[in-house]
């Protein structure tokens, strides 16, 4: 064992290594720190579904549907494993249900606690509450993962405890599990440094400084990138700051030896990699990236990042790449672009923005060309109005242009639509019908969701002019929520949204087939294997 250790907590879609961790582990191990990683959210979802475990749970008489998933347990994570699970969506539908099946084995009698291969929620505690993170701490409330913490994850660092152990935490289902870990390591190793970082601690940053909130067990947290508050840790020179945070030295090229690729949930290996940090745009009033950043914006070079993936590739023996940029840069996309004749072979996907770029068909033709098979793209709504209240910086005419070219060039779009927003009214929701029914051949996979409003959207800096009549945290106990509830001076609020999304919305054909098109559980992350399938 290192002097350092990283860890992924439960629970996050097991369908590919942390790349938060292979960049920390680049950077620390580039300044002469060897580091142990764990990923123990993928190693809890396989103890959590092996034969051994869940027989035992199950007991000598299970119902039906546990006995049926029981038979099907191995074929089913074999399934998740092979490019053959691309060839029939309702077998792999059926494996996905079975796994689900036998993760509810795990859950309370009471339904409290619900996990799936692609969440995590506990409706008895609030992950915005911190004295509801003190109880899991403190062991006064646990989580199913109990267990997995005690019979397996922490033996494996009894014989040789690390000084510095650091739990990356980035997303709402990490919370509880990873505060109860730290409360076990805390007391399990004393003397260690423990600290937490991540996206979610970072979202955190503005109420924990403003209430002088401290988090125990954890000695220090780390907001925005980690490699150079990691590196002055591992150097004894951070001095004793409680908050930590240093931008100075973000890393782009990941260490992925760690990673037992095979054992990842996904048809075939896929390495996520990013281009960028943080948002170049950063103007959109819906998101906390235009007010609050997670990370400052840095880039890699455009012209050495194809390279990257190359290099990556003949590495570790893997063609397809997730680029986790909130949004790919331009100069990224032209430096892909320049490269297509040395990406012959590889895949990758990513969120872009409709960028005026993308008008250009042939440029797009080479897109596809270095190996774009999929691109996500925010386009909220049908309505202009609507984008322009929004601050997103695109137009309707645009977006349909954009769609044109990127069916035209086989590469697959998943379009996000975002409704209720503050300002939206039932026209603009009917506009967004019009273009969706109308743009439907070009749309392979859809999404749609009802708006929730960040705490730190830049709408409420003068709500009357988004029609919002009141605004305050949805839990007047939860400090550190991330999201406001709030009201509306018409009748166009998020339930009347809701009630045009099921009605009207799914009530379209073409749509529902697109947001039906989505893989249970993995949605974007698996997509990539079901393009071959698509009308």
């Amino acid at each position: 064992m290192s002097d350092i250790l990283l860890i992924q907590p439960p629970v996050v879609k097991a369908t590919e290594p942390p790349l938060s961790l292979a960049v920390l582990t680049a950077a620390l191990q580039k300044q002469g720190h060897p580091v142990t990683v764990v990923d123990a959210n993928l190693d809890a979802f396989l103890y959590l579904l092996s034969a051994e475990q869940l027989t035992a749970l199950s007991g000598p008489n299970p119902t039906t549907s546990i006995h049926r998933a029981l038979r099907h347990r191995q074929a089913s994570l074999d399934l998740l494993r092979s490019p053959a699970a691309g060839t029939s969506f309702a077998r792999y539908s059926t494996a996905v249900r079975h796994l689900n099946r036998l993760l509810t084995l795990w859950c309370r009698d009471d339904k409290a606690e619900r996990l799936t291969l692609g969440n995590y929620r506990n409706q008895q505690y609030s992950v915005f509450a911190p004295d509801d993170l003190q109880k899991f701490v403190n062991g006064t409330a646990r989580t199913l993962f109990r267990r997995y913490f005690q019979e397996q994850l922490l033996p494996q660092f009894a014989q040789s405890p690390a000084k510095l152990i650091a739990l990356s935490i980035n997303y709402l289902h990490q919370a509880l599990p990873a505060f109860e870990l730290a409360g076990l390591l805390r007391r399990q190793f004393p003397a260690a440094t423990l600290v937490a970082g991540g996206g979610l601690i970072t979202s955190w940053q503005r109420p924990l400084r403003q209430l002088n909130l401290r988090l125990p067990p954890f000695d220090h947290l780390v907001f925005g990138p980690g490699e150079a508050p990691l590196v002055s840790l591992a150097t004894e020179q951070a001095g004793g700051e409680y908050f930590l945070a240093d931008a100075g030295n973000i890393g782009f090229c990941p260490d992925f030896d760690f990673a037992r690729l095979g054992e990842y949930f996904s048809p075939e290996p896929v390495l996520p990699v990013s281009s960028s940090r943080g948002c170049y745009w950063q103007n959109c009033l819906f998101c906390p990236e235009a007010v609050a950043p997670v990370h400052p914006y840095r880039a890699f070079a455009p012209e050495d990042f194809p390279l990257l993936l190359s290099a990556l590739s003949k590495q570790h023996k893997v063609r397809n790449f997730h680029l986790t940029d909130n949004a790919i840069p331009v100069n990224i996309l032209r430096g892909l672009a320049a490269r297509r004749d040395d990406l012959q072979g590889l895949r990758w996907f990513g969120f872009v923005r409709f960028e005026p770029i993308l008008e250009n068909g042939d440029f797009v033709q080479q897109l596809s060309q270095a190996g774009c098979r999929m691109l996500q793209l925010g386009l909220e709504s049908g309505s202009q109005q609507v984008l322009d209240r929004l601050g997103k910086g695109i137009t309707v005419a645009s977006a349909k242009k954009i769609l044109g070219n990127l069916h035209e060039a086989g590469i697959a779009a998943y379009v996000y639509i975002m409704l209720g927003t503050p300002g939206e009214t039932e026209a603009d929701a009917e506009m967004t019908l019009a273009f969706l029914e109308a743009e439907a051949e070009k749309i392979a996979f859809l999404n749609i969701s009802i708006m929730n409003l960040p705490r730190s959207s830049g709408m409420l800096d003068d709500p009357a002019q988004y029609g919002m009549t009141e605004a305050q945290l949805q839990d007047d106990r939860s400090e550190l929520g991330l999201y406001q509830r709030y009201q509306v001076s018409g009748d166009w609020d998020r339930s009347a949204a809701r009630r045009f999304l099921h009605k009207r919305l799914l009530g379209s054909a073409v749509i529902r087939e697109r947001v039906n098109r989505k893989p249970p559980m993995f949605t974007s992350n698996h997509s990539l294997f079901f393009l071959n399938g698509l009308k």
